[in-house]
């Protein structure tokens, strides 16, 4: 019986379904076995050849991401790669707590209907027009960020919400329009929340890196005003742009979209709508109290869950997606690893010897960054990029003559250009939730990412000197 259970249980893999881990494997033996006339120690090459193997089975999801979570803590310790409190010192990281704690606040907003609730009431005025529409959808995916940091939940979410729109103002399934309103969704709320200290995986796997590395710590607010003018708002212009290019459509003129009935708000939506305004305060403030935005998050979960004054019974944590909290573990814990173990000087030092990198050229060495971040991407994923980058960053900054700290923050624009759909798992998800095929998100993700290298890269680079960043 017990066979029964177990085989009933377990999917069946896909057919060839080793081929890609077997390919990996026999690549970061090799690797490994070249260590010696590549010139790294044993332990270097050990520790390349793990960070090989982890970050192309994360990258290609030949694996489901928590068996290559669990198979990197495996493999760090069982060969003692690096000791065990840095393999597993991603779970002490603000960043991991940050996610967790965003876990748990999304699931409130869902859960609470007050993030549906606002939604709704914005889907009157998005009806007015297409444009208005496309543009409505990326502001509305934008402004969620802001309370809601989880990109999965925000397109969870949004995504029924829009498409419900969609119906009701004649958008029909195959519509030009309603493929815009889906690809706007899916871009709108992963490129630009890399602008929003908390609000990705990507800029936290990054925050969390250089916290561990270095000791940098990013403050909220400067964080925003940093990246929020080009990558925030130049993109959003962007996509909006283009999505009304590439996909036009029409509106046909009605009596407007029938207004669902209101309910009044509910005490537990106007607590957590308190709860939110309080932690978003306390975020944009952190200059002034210097309290981390991860003990804030974590201060406004446990009052979510809180007996009597939360809004989520204690028994709700059970839905939180552990995979990927345990995902962001791993890949601040490979991070460290990697740095521990010498592969992050190795591999710097060897990209500093290709690119042509000089103190006296700023502009040539921002769009190096830019370059290198991006090709980066295309191999390993949005996700990946700061795990292979930050350790670099010392080693970065001796050859271009930017702070670490420039270096480090550089690496955003570069992960939040998306130059083909699959670098951004919830840019994915919105394709599968919203019926779109990957070939027309494949148009805009190539469109997008030409016009941030030739339009909004320079314009970055302008706007980080005026600030006197680099």
């Amino acid at each position: 019986m017990g066979g029964q259970i177990m085989s009933a249980g377990a999917a069946a893999p896909r057919p060839g379904f080793w081929i890609v881990p077997g390919v990996l494997l026999v690549l970061a033996a090799a690797l490994y076995a070249a260590g010696p006339a590549l010139g790294l120690a044993p332990r270097t090459a050990l520790g390349a050849a793990i960070g090989l193997l982890c970050m192309g089975l994360w990258a290609t999801a030949a694996l489901p991401e928590i068996v290559t979570t669990f198979l990197f803590f495996a493999l760090a310790t069982l060969t003692v790669v690096a000791p065990p409190p840095v393999v597993f010192s991603g779970f002490a990281a603000s960043a991991f707590w940050l996610v967790l704690s965003g876990m748990v606040v999304g699931l409130a907003i869902s859960r609470t209907g007050l993030a549906a609730r606002i939604a709704q009431a914005l889907a009157g005025p998005l009806s007015g027009s297409y444009p208005a529409l496309i543009g409505g959808t990326v502001a509305l995916s934008y402004a969620l960020a802001f309370v809601m940091p989880s990109n999965m939940g925000r397109i969870a979410l949004l995504m029924p919400i829009m498409l419900a729109l969609c119906d009701r103002i004649g958008l029909a399934p195959g519509r030009a329009g309603r493929t815009g309103v889906v690809l706007a969704v899916g871009f709108g709320t992963f490129l630009l929340s890399a602008s929003i200290l908390p609000a990705n995986v990507p800029n936290l796997v990054m925050t969390g890196a250089a916290e561990q590395l270095y000791g940098l710590r990013f403050g909220y607010l400067p964080y925003l005003v940093l990246h929020a003018p080009v990558i925030g708002i130049g993109k959003g212009v962007v996509l909006v742009l283009l999505i009304t290019l590439l996909f036009p459509d029409r509106l046909a003129r009605s009596e407007g979209v029938p207004r669902s009935p209101r309910t009044p708000w509910s005490a537990a939506e106007r607590r957590l709508a308190g709860l939110l305004a309080l932690t978003l305060l306390l975020w944009m403030t952190d200059s002034l109290h210097h309290i981390s935005p991860a003990w804030i998050g974590i201060a406004g979960a446990a009052l979510c869950l809180m007996p009597g004054i939360g809004v989520l019974p204690p028994e709700a944590f059970g839905q939180v997606n552990m995979r990927t909290i345990f995902y962001v573990a791993g890949l601040l814990g490979l991070v460290a690893t990697v740095n521990a173990s010498g592969v992050g000087d190795a591999l710097g030092d060897a990209l500093v010897a290709l690119m042509p990198f000089s103190p006296e050229t700023p502009a040539a060495n921002f769009g190096w960054l830019l370059a290198l971040g991006s090709a980066l991407g295309l191999a390993v994923t949005s996700n990946g990029v700061p795990a292979l980058l930050t350790p670099m960053a010392k080693e970065l900054a001796a050859a271009t003559g930017f702070s670490i700290e420039a270096v480090v923050l550089a690496q955003v624009l570069a992960f939040s250009t998306v130059i083909l759909p699959y670098q951004a798992p919830p840019i994915i998800v919105a394709l599968e939730l919203g019926k779109v095929r990957i070939a027309d998100a494949t148009r805009l993700a190539l469109a997008s990412s030409a016009l941030t290298f030739l339009l909004l890269a320079p314009l970055d680079y302008a706007w980080w000197r005026w600030l006197g960043v680099i």
